[in-house]
């Protein structure tokens, strides 16, 4: 029982200081995470005029990776002005104008790092940030003695939150 109890004790400091080591990154996963779900909508968004001069007389694919836009379709052409969604180009000069809307940089940078890939160097801290937060989950059980009410208690709210997102994910 002593010796549970000293695991116990552990458990609770090693969880306490990492919680505090973490407590700012897990708030601008959290922030970053709420506006993602926006990604989809110019919530927070600044609209921003851009000019591009690129090579004369591009089809519409080779424009569209050239702007970085994908799957850009040119939606009419009056002479020499070939108009796509949120802009135009110019198929005699090359010239490229067109709208952009992006997130402040602040929060562009949040977003950035919470979908950061294996090909960024931010990703070593995606992959601690998720190891560390597996072992809260884990460490919590030893936050309680196995043979107490609020370690039982606790057994139940983490089955009713297992439930809660296979049932979400299935629907």
């Amino acid at each position: 029982m002593k010796k549970q109890r000293e695991r116990s004790n552990k458990m609770r400091t090693y969880h306490r200081y990492l919680g505090f080591f973490l407590a700012g990154i897990m708030a601008v996963y959290a922030l970053s995470g709420i506006i993602l779900i926006f990604r989809d909508t110019d919530f927070l968004k600044n609209e921003y005029k851009n000019e591009k001069q690129l090579e004369i007389g591009l089809t519409q694919e080779k424009v569209g990776e050239a702007l970085k836009i994908r799957n850009l379709k040119f939606q009419k052409s009056e002479g020499e002005i070939a108009s796509f969604e949120n802009g135009t180009y110019n198929t005699n000069t090359g010239m490229a104008e067109f709208t952009t809307k992006r997130l402040p940089l602040v929060l562009d940078k949040m977003t950035h790092l919470h979908k950061a890939k294996s090909a960024d160097p931010l990703y070593f801290l995606n992959i601690f940030f998720g190891l560390s937060l597996l072992f809260f989950v884990l460490s919590s059980f030893w936050m309680f003695l196995p043979n107490t009410t609020i370690f039982k208690k606790g057994l139940y709210f983490t089955a009713a939150g297992m439930i809660l997102v296979f049932v979400l994910l299935y629907l």
